[in-house]
C-alpha cells in the first residue's frame, strides 16, 4: 500500500479524504462539492477540492486497486468516440465479465496498433491472460491477440460485446458534467483514477439481497478507509 501524507495541509485528511470521494463517486462538479461542503459549514474553494483530487487521487486509485480481487478471465474490449478540443481520439477500455474496469487508455487511433498497446498493457498490469476475449468485430483486436500469441478463445459480435458498451455510460455522464476533458493527458489521468473508485463502489445492488448489500458497503467502507488513511 502507499502511504498517504496529508502534512502541511490546512485541512484534517478527513474533509480531504470526504471532498476527494465525493467528487470521484459521484457525478458532481468540483463547486457541487464545494457546495455541499459549505452546507457542512466548511469553506473550501473548488481550486482547493481540484488540487485535492489531482495530488491524492492517483495514491487513493493505486491502493484501491491493490485491495481489488484477480478479475474473471472474460475480457470484454471495446472502444468510443471522444473529442477533446475539437480532436477526434478514441478511448479504448477493458472490463471483466463482472463489468469492473480493468484499464482505460486515450488513443488517437483506431488500429492494431492501438490495440496493441492495450492489450500489453492490460497483461503486464493484472499479470494473467484472459480465456475468453470478447470484442466488437473491428479486425485489430484478432490481428493484436495473434501478434502476442494469445491462446483466448475470441468471441466478436456486438450484442455479445454488451458489457464493455455499457461501461462506456459512466465516462459518457462525466464528460458531459465536466464540459468535455481539456486534454488527452487529464482525460486519462482523470478516468484512471475514477475507474478505481467505481470499480470499488460500483455493487450491481438490483442482483443481491439488502442484507448483502450492507455487508458489502461495509466492506467498501473499509478499503476505503485502507487506501486513504494518513501514513
Amino acid at each position: 500500500m502507499q502511504l498517504i501524507s496529508y502534512a502541511r495541509h490546512q485541512f484534517p485528511p478527513e474533509i480531504i479524504q470526504q471532498a476527494i470521494w465525493l467528487y470521484l463517486r459521484f457525478t458532481l462538479s468540483y463547486r457541487d462539492v464545494e457546495e455541499l461542503l459549505a452546507e457542512r459549514g466548511l469553506e473550501v474553494s473548488y481550486e482547493t477540492i481540484r488540487q485535492w483530487v489531482l495530488k491524492f487521487g492517483p495514491a487513493f486509485a493505486h491502493n484501491l486497486r491493490r485491495l481489488r480481487p484477480r478479475p474473471t478471465g472474460t475480457w470484454h474490449l471495446d472502444e468510443m468516440v471522444i473529442a477533446i478540443q475539437g480532436r477526434r481520439l478514441y478511448l479504448w477500455r477493458a472490463v471483466d465479465s463482472e463489468g469492473k474496469i480493468l484499464d482505460i487508455l486515450v488513443q488517437s487511433r483506431r488500429d492494431k496498433a492501438a490495440a496493441l498497446k492495450l492489450m500489453r498493457k492490460l497483461l503486464k498490469k493484472q499479470g494473467v491472460a484472459p480465456s475468453v476475449l470478447v470484442t466488437d468485430k473491428l479486425p485489430s483486436y484478432g490481428a493484436a491477440g495473434r501478434e502476442l500469441g494469445l491462446s483466448a478463445h475470441h468471441e466478436q459480435g456486438l450484442r455479445k460485446n454488451n458489457r464493455a458498451e455499457n461501461s462506456h455510460q459512466v465516462v459518457r455522464r462525466r464528460e458531459r458534467k465536466m464540459q468535455g476533458f481539456k486534454s488527452p493527458g487529464s482525460a486519462q489521468r482523470f478516468l484512471s483514477t475514477h475507474s478505481a473508485v467505481y470499480n470499488t463502489f460500483n455493487l450491481q445492488r438490483h442482483l443481491i439481497s439488502r442484507r448483502t448489500l450492507r455487508l458489502f458497503r461495509t466492506e467498501v467502507a473499509n478499503h476505503w478507509h485502507q487506501a486513504t488513511v494518513a501514513a
